[in-house]
């Protein structure tokens, strides 16, 4: 399944009187939900859950086709001997973190809107299903969601940003 797949779905929950749509395809799985708050409101919001979107940073990702991944070398075996203790140290620490991605192209909104707070701050504790930001893409609005359990380390994109598909936006500390 593909970007314009998805769009495609969208546009038929869109379309159609149904709430939700979930859809599985081996280890692919998609979710759409309307919520119904904020369709009052007039603007409508979808929940996109794609597959993991945390990856430890030593382990190569699926292709978007969901083929099996290839294993990277890892940082001892890339490294040069005689490597300094700062790099081991930041080796080390990068590999205790999960990244979280972005699901799609889009732009990085921390907050459902201007006025209001941050889903989540740096520090937070998050559990699977606590929403993390939204990503507006073809002017629908995304709620990305944790599916990890841990605490928020680092945010790495800036509120309006655009981000890419894979982008890393979070790290967390896994619990």
């Amino acid at each position: 399944m593909n970007l314009d797949d998805i769009q495609k779905l969208i546009k038929l929950l869109d379309e159609s009187s149904l709430d939700e749509l979930k859809i599985e395809e081996g280890e692919f799985k998609l979710t759409l939900k309307r919520s119904k708050e904020t369709a009052a409101v007039g603007q409508s919001f979808h929940h996109v859950t794609a597959p993991p979107s945390y990856y430890p940073s030593t382990h190569a990702m699926a292709a978007p086709q969901m083929q099996p991944a290839q294993p990277q070398p890892t940082a001892e075996q890339t490294a040069p001997t005689g490597g300094s203790a700062a790099q081991a140290d930041t080796n080390s620490q990068a590999a205790k973190y999960k990244e979280i991605r972005s699901p799609m192209v889009g732009t990085f909104y921390r907050a459902p809107s201007p006025e209001s707070s941050p889903y989540i701050q740096v520090g937070d504790s998050i559990n699977p299903g606590k929403v993390l930001c939204i990503i507006e893409a073809m002017k629908l609005m995304n709620e990305i969601e944790s599916d990890i359990q841990g605490k928020i380390v680092k945010i790495l994109v800036e509120n309006g940003q655009p981000v890419e598909y894979d982008q890393v936006l979070f790290l967390v500390e896994p619990a």
